[in-house]
């Protein structure tokens, strides 16, 4: 598709526990990390959420992640992409999802990618070993796209704020 997605990992980028948002901070106090961080995310035109499940919601690390920032998610959409290595797919932490995403500013989109017993579906390098997770991937991808591409040029001719 041309993009280039970059993946943020809450394990390797070892943020602190929130005590405190990014925004919070004094100019130029903020670990170094966080500052990244964000200027990451206001380049970016959407974002790609993907979950798996913990507790039957979001796994505390992402949910860490997501919290240190707001500002920076508003009006870009967000899609979730959730999985379990069970049958239930990552539902319920999708679900979960919904309502913290909106919380932040990034609307998340009506179409979910949920994949069910990941171990047997991805193979360790992140191919599908089933025809029906690329159709609906590719499927999921397209409708992120457009909303991504649609909110790029509504925020390039202002913000309601």
């Amino acid at each position: 598709r041309g993009h280039e997605p970059v993946l943020v990992d809450p394990l390797e980028k070892k943020l602190p526990l929130l005590d405190r948002m990014y925004k919070e901070f004094p100019k130029g106090k903020a670990p170094k990390v966080l500052g990244d961080l964000a200027a990451l995310y206001r380049r970016a035109d959407g974002f790609v959420i993907v979950t798996g499940e913990y507790n039957q919601s979001v796994q505390p690390a992402l949910k860490n992640l997501l919290d240190h920032f707001l500002e920076e998610y508003f009006w870009r959409p967000s899609t979730i992409v959730s999985y379990s290595a069970g049958r239930f797919a990552g539902v319920r932490a999708a679900v979960a999802l919904r309502t913290i995403l909106a919380e932040l500013g990034m609307p998340s989109l009506p179409s979910v990618l949920s994949i069910p017993t990941i171990g047997s579906i991805l193979t360790e390098d992140g191919h599908s070993n089933e025809a029906w997770i690329d159709k609906a991937a590719s499927r999921f991808l397209a409708e992120f796209e457009w909303y991504a591409q649609a909110l790029a040029v509504k925020r390039k001719d202002g913000t309601p704020y």
